[in-house]
């Protein structure tokens, strides 16, 4: 597959300096992930950082302001590239439920790429991700980097694939949840089957049957709840009854 340049659009926030417009600041991403990916967020220092790209650590500072800034950056790198994996795959097809199938796909499994990006090892990140990701907005500080718009990227994801479940069915109550629900589960399945495998269903193996078998997981559990709000709505009229009763008991 050959490379493409693509400028993703992320929190100027995050940067002191764009890591995307610089050959430095590419290598910086570059080598971040594969450093994280080899020791764990956790051990990863910008004094081991600026070791691997044979520069120094007031270099790295002159981009990122500390390790957990850079973090949530390559964060919002990864949502912001499944957005634009999403539109390329889907943008010549009108059925929503290929759609969400893709977009699905997408979630689970980072190899199903028609491109990638020469600077960012995308698997790399992806695990990456699904091991450590929640340590970005599972934080003291969450609430104040919310007002920031740190986490805007990963509610457009979401929101992405919420008006996708409404094309489906355009009365369902629950897009943004289920949404968000799907991509944290995608994760969870990931690492629970790897490295817990009594919480999930889903039996770890290296090959493509295991993504496989988590996408179908996915796609059960979404379209289950699409098509059930369609067919009927017992907790909505289960709601109105006991609404019922209780004002006619008072």
């Amino acid at each position: 597959m050959a490379s493409i340049s693509v400028n993703l659009d992320i929190n100027e926030r995050l940067y002191l300096r764009d890591p995307q417009k610089t050959d430095l600041g590419k290598r910086i991403v570059q080598q971040s992930i594969i450093l994280i990916d080899e020791i764990g967020f956790e051990q990863f220092t910008f004094r081991k950082l600026a070791t691997k790209i044979k520069s120094t650590e007031a270099s790295v500072y002159r981009y990122f302001e500390n390790k957990h800034l850079l973090f949530i950056y390559l964060l919002n790198w990864y949502w912001e590239w499944m957005k634009f994996r999403i539109d390329f795959n889907t943008m010549n097809i009108n059925d929503p439920v290929k759609k969400l199938k893709i977009a699905i796909g997408i979630i689970v499994d980072s190899a199903r790429r028609n491109t990638y990006i020469d600077f960012v090892n995308e698997d790399a990140l992806h695990r990456i991700v699904v091991t450590e990701g929640t340590k970005g907005y599972h934080s003291k500080s969450v609430d104040q980097e919310n007002k920031e718009g740190f986490f805007l990227s990963y509610k457009s994801l979401c929101g992405k694939i919420a008006d996708i479940f409404l094309e489906i069915n355009s009365e369902f109550a629950y897009p943004r949840t289920l949404a968000s629900t799907l991509v944290e589960t995608a994760n969870n399945t990931l690492y629970f089957a790897a490295h817990l495998p009594r919480l999930t269903d889903i039996k770890y193996q290296q090959d493509r049957i295991f993504t496989d078998s988590v996408t179908d997981m996915l796609e059960f559990l979404a379209f289950s709840a699409l098509y059930r709000e369609i067919d009927s709505n017992p907790i909505s009229d289960q709601s109105q009854t006991d609404g019922g009763m209780a004002a006619g008991e008072k």
